[in-house]
């Protein structure tokens, strides 16, 4: 298939593009660099170095597939400024859709967030619980979602939203490279390196076996593999949501023990009290994924610190 990834200079967006081409299929990437690496656009790639409003002078008839990550992932910005939330991933977003219907693309992959379900009113989250966004980011991938239902049912793109919370770990060269960095394995990982002094754990006092909060960490490699499987599953005329999860929450002490052992480094924590909206437990079923995509994940946490480790150009 020929195939635009927007973002596809990021985290995720990069090892997507790393498996389409490992897959045979012609890649475009579309991205602003404003959270991307140049040297995370791969060789063997169709390089557009742009924002997605730009995205139609990109498309046309001979694309199969759009796989849509380009977007505005802080939480605590979105609260601050949420009109860039609004702007840079609802309105973008609705453009892109725009220009993959006049180019006739018929497919659309988009990397959405288990953020929509808000504050879990089960342990366990599949694709039937509540949308309750407590956050600007949440709600404007939520918009997303509902302008692919009704983009389907409309125009019959066959469209597929992928929910999911932690995604860690490298696939080769390709790693987390955030600024500012918010995620819990690679600010561990920068106190292994020496780069920072310590990581901050908030929260002990949490109703789970440690005191600390569970969350579910799924691989790199494992998630770009279900944008590819959603690619090819896609039907025309519907948009189908899948949760992408483990079924199994690891807690941030089992995350800190686990790259304590990985590294071979003590990474010294400072314990901070709660911060405001972190529920205690958050998980995500694989259950559906597995049943209609055939995905299943194949990497554990250990496997997602130690890659995430190896990839860094300073952790021997």
């Amino acid at each position: 298939m020929k195939v635009l990834v927007t973002g596809g200079a990021g985290y995720i967006g990069s090892v997507v593009a790393q498996q389409l081409l490992a897959q045979g299929h012609e890649v475009t990437v579309l991205d602003n660099l404003s959270t991307g690496h140049q040297e995370s656009v791969l060789t063997g790639v169709t390089w557009h170095q742009g924002d997605i409003s730009e995205a139609a002078e990109v498309l046309d008839s001979s694309f199969d597939a759009i796989i849509h990550l380009a977007a505005k992932s802080l939480v605590a910005e979105s609260m601050k400024h949420p009109e860039r939330y609004w702007h840079g991933n609802v309105v973008a977003s609705l453009g892109l859709i725009e220009a993959a219907r006049a180019a006739n693309v018929p497919r659309f992959i988009f990397s959405s967030t288990a953020a929509v379900y808000g504050n879990p009113v089960t342990d366990l989250i599949s694709e039937d619980h509540p949308t309750a966004p407590i956050n600007p980011y949440g709600a404007s991938k939520l918009a997303i979602d509902h302008m692919l239902a009704a983009e389907a049912a409309a125009h019959g793109l066959a469209a597929v939203s992928l929910r999911y919370f932690n995604v860690g770990g490298a696939s080769g060269s390709l790693r987390e490279q955030h600024d500012p960095e918010t995620h819990l394995i690679p600010n561990l990982l920068k106190v292994a390196t020496g780069e920072s002094p310590h990581a901050q754990l908030f929260g002990t006092d949490y109703p789970t076996a440690d005191g600390t909060a569970v969350r579910d960490y799924i691989h790199i490699k494992d998630l770009a593999r279900a944008h590819l499987l959603a690619m090819e599953w896609a039907k025309p005329g519907t948009h189908e949501i899948f949760n992408l999860g483990t079924g199994v929450g690891s807690s941030v002490r089992e995350v800190l023990d686990t790259a304590r052992t990985v590294t071979g480094r003590q990474i010294p924590v400072i314990e901070q009290p709660r911060r405001a909206g972190d529920p205690a437990v958050l998980v995500a079923s694989g259950q559906k994924a597995a049943e209609t995509l055939g995905w299943v994940p194949e990497y554990s946490l250990e496997n997602i610190i130690a890659d995430a480790w190896t990839a860094l150009p300073d952790s021997d």
